[in-house]
């Protein structure tokens, strides 16, 4: 009962809202600084960190041997990172992968998996060891220059941070999701990050712009084009936010015949090649590239994807900038350099910031090494005193070893030795009273004054301080300059390319079709230019008939006009197959339910139409201008309250003269200047009707006369080439027409 009344007094009555909130927020906290964000100063998380560190442990340096990784894990999770295995192990993997990582930091021995996106083999399978760049990321943590902490069992101690003289935070960049932030950096070349850091070595005042001449921007491991422009990769670098737009690196290789296919030798950053195949092949199998024939992979250590045209007269720059629109051959890859400065605080830096927060982190190491190394020296120089004190009295040393019962006291007294010197003498070798021993030693002594002078003149000027980081990073980059295989730049910078127009011809299939539509509104495509006569005469719904048909191609727009004068675009090879009824043309386009198509016509990118509505009103629009983009149409004609528009006719280009006629029948012939061009509108006045509207309109060219369809059986033509008696000026009434003019008051 007592036990039961303890538990009671432990429980804590608190609103869930505000319990849940703090359990969450250290939550957040803990992914935040523990494991999501990189340190600005070494560019490590803890999982990173905690493996190189294991690593040294285990003695895995560049010139030892391998060892499995299965070991290194069971140390890591064992000792420091008490997580998964798999992840840990997916972490370690990622060091080694010479395509994931600029600088690799781990050297692997085995199946580290490959660019295809292929997973590593298990890791009782394979072997690493430390890089080059890994043990220079650590060099100096025996010195007391970092700061150490219990790991979370309390049994072992680990860094908190790297002395990193290598600047791994922006030479390999870093990716993380933590709880509402998220961090990801490109990686750069190292002799440029050097370069720039020397600058603000010599002045802190250095802008970013002056940076930028030497950093160029990112470095991909995989190589690549950055077509980023100037401004866009400047803004990027002052605010720590922005993305760089990559490129595959292709080339045009021709061959015998006049023939040519494209080779791509990189691919960009993150992108599995793989995946990319595969996107390429579904664009071929799917026919959503007509002009592209084939991909082939025939990479081996070297990527090379051939890529075939359809034909040699493609244009290899409308082949390539298909492919950068519709697949990963272009990425764009982002910045954002959320990192964790020295009070583990998270903060966006630019890239000043990053690098000045690099420098601060080198003097603070420099200055602890320094100190570490000098009491080192004093600690060894007060012993070096004593030996020489022993050398010159060397005989009295000898009795006082020989016959005093407490010959340590009796130095210390007799030579006015420290306990350390005197304790060192007692513990020296018979060997070492040799006079070459005593000469030594001199000289040693007067070699560890001298650098002890030199360390205490460096930690009482910061210049000094700023010219000694200076001279190890110029070290560092004799070690990674552009010259060296691992340092060369792989990313190249080229401007962005001008837009380019991609034909319709190469995004769909060109095949001809017969497009029907009923009075009714439904439209379908036949395959195939089939006779129109016949086509006429295909199947309708019960109460429905024909009311156009005309040849096109899949690659054509198709422009429907409604009677409100709002025109709408169709793309031809998406319309319903020839079998069946087809579709309504209302479910393509948000048509309203009172209007009626008036015209329906291949669309025509040079081409001119004249549209007039059933009041007399009408103007010439350039066929651009009735394109709609979107479903819901565009307004092109703004008919006057009770007027629809009731002729599309198409402009030939030697027209000169328009003929009108009305209801009323009167004939009007004038000018086609007469008639304004615009975009949008109501228009002007064609011919003026005291009752009835419009009937017809069309342009023609007044030499070859005026020609109507006859009537009766048969195709008869009719042309009237002598029209004084009707010809005019705009918005007149007109004259009765000539004899046999149709008595629909339709030219055709």
């Amino acid at each position: 009962m007592t036990e039961l009344n303890d538990s009671h007094d432990r429980i804590i009555e608190t609103p869930f809202a505000e319990a849940l909130s703090g359990r969450y927020l250290v939550y957040a906290m803990s992914t935040i600084t523990a494991r999501s964000l990189p340190d600005v100063r070494d560019g490590l998380k803890p999982v990173h960190r905690r493996l190189l560190w294991a690593m040294r442990l285990l003695k895995l340096d560049p010139a030892s041997g391998y060892k499995k990784c299965a070991r290194v894990i069971g140390d890591v999770i064992g000792k420091y990172h008490p997580h998964g295995d798999q992840s840990v192990y997916d972490a370690l993997v990622r060091l080694a992968q010479t395509f994931a990582l600029r600088y690799p930091l781990v050297d692997g021995q085995g199946n580290f998996g490959n660019i295809d996106g292929d997973n590593a083999a298990a890791m009782r399978y394979t072997e690493a060891r430390l890089t080059a760049a890994a043990a220079e990321l650590m060099d100096g943590l025996d010195e007391n220059c970092v700061p150490f902490r219990t790991t979370y069992n309390g049994e072992d101690e680990e860094p908190e941070v790297f002395p990193a003289l290598f600047p791994n935070l922006l030479a390999n960049g870093a990716s993380g999701i933590a709880v509402g932030m998220a961090t990801s950096i490109p990686p750069h070349n190292v002799a440029e990050l050097i370069d720039a850091a020397t600058l603000l070595i010599d002045n802190e005042e250095t802008t970013v712009d002056e940076l930028l001449t030497n950093v160029q921007g990112p470095d991909f491991p995989t190589g690549g084009v950055c077509i980023e422009s100037q401004g866009g990769i400047r803004e990027a670098y002052v605010t720590g936010r922005g993305s760089f737009r990559l490129r595959a690196r292709w080339e045009k290789v021709e061959v015998k015949g006049g023939g040519w296919y494209i080779v791509i030798s990189e691919i960009p950053f993150q992108v599995q090649k793989g995946k990319l195949i595969e996107e390429i092949a579904a664009l071929v199998t799917e026919k959503k590239l007509p002009i592209l024939e084939d991909v082939r992979d025939e990479s081996d250590a070297e990527i090379r994807l051939v890529l075939e045209p359809r034909s040699r007269n493609v244009d290899p720059g409308v082949l390539m900038e298909s492919l950068f629109k519709l697949t990963d051959l272009e990425v764009r890859f982002p910045l954002n350099l959320n990192v964790l400065d020295k009070t583990r605080t998270p903060k966006v830096m630019g890239l000043k910031d990053a690098l000045l927060a690099y420098l601060d982190h080198q003097i603070e190491v420099l200055v602890a090494r320094s100190k570490y190394r000098l009491q080192k020296i004093e600690d060894r120089l007060e012993l070096l005193a004593g030996f020489l004190i022993a050398y010159l009295n060397l005989d009295e040393v000898i009795r006082i070893i020989r016959e005093e019962d407490e010959p340590k006291q009796e130095l210390i007294l007799t030579f006015e030795l420290t306990d350390r010197q005197a304790e060192a003498i007692l513990n020296m070798r018979l060997r070492s009273l040799r006079r070459l021993e005593e000469m030594e030693i001199g000289k040693e002594n007067k070699a560890l004054t001298k650098e002890a002078g030199g360390l205490r003149a460096l930690l009482d000027s910061p210049r000094k301080q700023r010219d000694r980081v200076k001279a190890d990073l110029a070290q560092l980059r004799a070690r990674y300059g552009p010259e060296t295989e691992l340092g060369r730049r792989r990313t190249s910078f080229d401007a962005a390319p001008s837009v380019i127009d991609i034909p319709l011809e190469a995004m769909i299939e060109r095949e001809p079709i017969t497009v029907i539509a009923s009075a009714k509104g439904w439209i379908r495509a036949m395959k195939g230019h089939v006779e129109l006569a016949s086509a006429e005469a295909v199947k309708f719904k019960e109460g429905d008939g024909p009311a156009f048909a005309f040849h096109a191609q899949t690659t054509d727009k198709i422009v429907v006009a409604a009677d409100n004068g709002r025109f709408y675009t169709l793309g031809a090879d998406r319309l319903p197959g020839g079998r069946g009824f087809g579709e309504p043309i209302r479910l393509m386009v948000d048509m309203e339910a009172n209007a009626e198509i008036v015209a329906l016509f291949t669309y025509a990118p040079t081409a001119k139409l004249l549209l007039a509505a059933n009041d007399g009103k009408g103007f010439v629009v350039a066929a651009p201008d009735v394109l709609a983009e979107t479903k819901k149409g565009r307004q092109v004609m703004t008919p006057r309250t009770g007027a629809k528009l009731k002729i599309v006719h198409p402009i030939a280009p030697d027209a000169d003269h328009i003929a009108v006629v009305g209801d009323n029948r009167k004939l009007l012939i004038f000018p086609l200047n007469q008639v304004v061009e615009m975009s949008r509108g109501q228009g002007v006045t064609i011919q003026k009707y005291k009752d009835g509207g419009l009937s017809d309109v069309m342009a023609f060219r007044l030499a070859d006369g005026l020609s109507w369809q006859m009537g009766g059986k048969g195709d008869r033509v009719r042309t009237e080439s002598v029209l004084t008696d009707w010809m005019g000026d705009r918005s007149q009434a007109g004259r009765l027409p000539p004899n046999g003019f149709p008595r629909d008051n339709r030219f055709s």
